[in-house]
């Protein structure tokens, strides 16, 4: 990483750290999503074994897109507070200005995801995952997180002011509620169940369930990959064309 994006990083991480609101949605309120649904209506659940083992591979991607909402808002304040010109003027990499906030909210998920991976455990949570099961894992939530950066990022630059950032946001938060994460998308009505097959969280959260069950799919895993690599390319290349247009 260059020492522009270094400098930026530090920048993006430390103001992220002094918003006790980015914090709490980013970090407490992901583990406090997983102890209500364990404890208030995962019993209501049946899920063929223990809820909270179903629940927490949902919960990892719910932990991803409830800290993206501070890299929306971040961004587009760069954006439209001139930010972003001063730092043309200072002569600081563009690539480092956007690839900074990607980072930075890559970072704040793996902390909010060991939180929760953390919380699972107290709860009984007890994976079959062999050492290569959790490499894919780790290997898994980086490219969920890189990709769901790279869109966020685009929809900051992309708003017009800090409130209709938020609001874009809201959906990619949403949407994970309408997979497989909270239950089996089988127990769905209809309509709803054919929408949660073929959007991209189902088959990203059904793989990070069977690589923490010890049984993987393949199927799942080059469905969820090409998601996430689409989602990337697509919110990298709309981030650079939005960035020189506005910035």
């Amino acid at each position: 990483m260059s020492t522009d994006s270094v400098i930026m990083l530090r920048r993006n991480f430390k103001h992220t750290v002094r918003n006790p609101t980015a914090v709490f949605n980013a970090v407490i309120f992901p583990v406090v999503l997983l102890l209500m649904f364990v404890y208030v209506i995962g019993a209501a659940f049946s899920v063929g074994g223990k809820y909270i083992d179903y629940a927490t591979p949902g919960m990892i991607v719910l932990a991803i897109c409830y800290g993206l909402s501070a890299t929306a808002l971040a961004v587009n304040t760069d954006m439209t507070k001139g930010i972003i010109n001063r730092f043309k003027v200072m002569d600081i990499s563009r690539g480092a200005v956007l690839s900074a906030h990607v980072v930075a909210s890559m970072i704040t998920s793996f902390i909010a995801i060991a939180a929760i991976i953390g919380v699972a455990f107290g709860l009984g949570f007890r994976p079959e995952a062999s050492l290569l099961d959790w490499l894919g894992v780790i290997g898994l939530v980086a490219l969920v997180g890189f990709a769901a950066s790279w869109l966020t990022v685009a929809l900051g630059l992309f708003a017009k002011t800090p409130e209709s950032a938020g609001m874009a946001i809201i959906p990619l938060i949403l949407l994970p509620f309408l997979s497989s994460a909270i239950v089996p998308v089988a127990k769905m009505g209809e309509g709803v169940r054919q929408f949660a097959e073929y959007q991209p969280f189902t088959p990203i959260i059904d793989t990070l369930r069977g690589l923490l069950a010890g049984a993987p799919s393949a199927s799942d895993a080059i469905t969820a990959v090409a998601w996430c690599a689409g989602i990337a390319l697509a919110g990298y290349l709309w981030s650079l064309s939005t960035f020189k247009k506005r910035a």
